[in-house]
């Protein structure tokens, strides 16, 4: 029997964000602009905005509840606010499209050249563990990661340290040898404030958050991510 390759990488493990940095939570957009024809951008910026500000809110008050539930309930808001007629048929639509976001174009070859390199990979998640396992089925990415990390097993989010110590545990490795990957600026801050060495996907050109540190490695695209692990 052939033995698994060992990687040739400074790093035991990759693990990725999911909502922005695997799957393009804008891609909700089409649907949502089809349902509310000019305010389908709108949105779509707005339901994310508010679903991280929940995400926040509930962790730092330790009240939590199931992501794809705040995920609703930001979804409610964002049409109330817009003023946007948001009945039964459409709330179910819209769900239903988030529950099998897009992948960015690049993501999947990217995640194969990873992994075959001999790198563990891994999904690091605020989402419940029945909305990844559907996002990852629907991305044709299922064998790709030897583990998915959900906020559910903790019941809290990120930036809480207790979200981010799954994945040394999983692992079995130091912090600091597990590149974390994420295209949300202030995930890849608090990754490395926990100990993770971080890699910022800034797909939309956007300024560094001003947190007093900044994330040890950037790029534009995953392949960004597969250029650094192999030198």
């Amino acid at each position: 029997m052939n033995k698994p390759r060992k990687p040739a990488t400074a790093f035991s493990a990759v693990v990725f964000d999911a909502y922005g940095t695997l799957f393009d939570v804008h891609s909700v957009a089409t649907l949502a602009e089809t349902l509310f024809p000019g305010r389908g951008d709108a949105l779509s910026q707005l339901w994310r905005q508010k679903q991280l500000e929940y995400s926040w809110l509930r962790a730092m008050s330790r009240r939590y509840k199931p992501f794809w539930e705040i995920t609703r309930d930001a979804l409610r808001f964002s049409c109330a606010r817009l003023g946007l007629a948001l009945n039964a048929e459409r709330e179910a639509s819209l769900m239903n499209q988030y529950a099998s976001l897009s992948a960015f174009p690049e993501n999947l070859q990217a995640l194969r050249e990873l992994k075959a390199a001999g790198l563990p990979l891994g999904i690091l998640t605020n989402g419940n563990r029945d909305m990844i396992d559907v996002a990852v089925r629907s991305a044709g990415m299922t064998g790709l990661f030897d583990h998915l990390l959900s906020s559910d097993t903790v019941q809290t989010f990120k930036t809480m340290d207790t979200i981010y110590d799954l994945a040394p545990k999983a692992f079995g490795c130091p912090a600091r040898e597990i590149l974390f990957v994420s295209s949300n600026c202030w995930d890849a801050i608090g990754s490395r404030w926990y100990g993770f060495t971080s890699f910022w996907i800034n797909r939309g050109g956007l300024p560094l958050d001003q947190l007093d540190t900044e994330p040890d490695h950037t790029g534009r695209v995953l392949t960004d991510v597969v250029a650094l692990v192999r030198g």
